[in-house]
């Protein structure tokens, strides 16, 4: 099992198109969970120390650690497939 890069191209440096193919997807996931939590952040600010509020921030830092969960899932998914291609038998 070889420890080479997995983002080098053909002439030794690294290969920007595939690591923009790989980091968009990681991106959207992150701006999507975020996203999705600042309702939640925006009305726990909006109903303040309240108890309400504190549910609301609650729910907002549960949204962003399942997201975190998810994009970490992601990554590791991706690392196998690229890792199982790489090491795939030609045929």
């Amino acid at each position: 099992m070889s420890l080479q890069p997995a983002f080098v191209a053909d002439d030794g440096g690294l290969d920007y198109d595939r690591i923009l193919t790989e980091a968009i997807p990681i991106a959207a996931l992150i701006g999507l969970f975020a996203a999705v939590s600042l309702p939640a952040f925006l009305l726990g600010t909006f109903f303040g120390p309240s108890g309400l509020g504190l549910l609301f921030f609650l729910v907002g830092q549960f949204v962003l650690a399942v997201g975190g969960g998810v994009v970490l899932l992601h990554v590791v998914t991706q690392a196998l497939r690229i890792h199982e291609a790489r090491t795939a038998p030609d045929q």
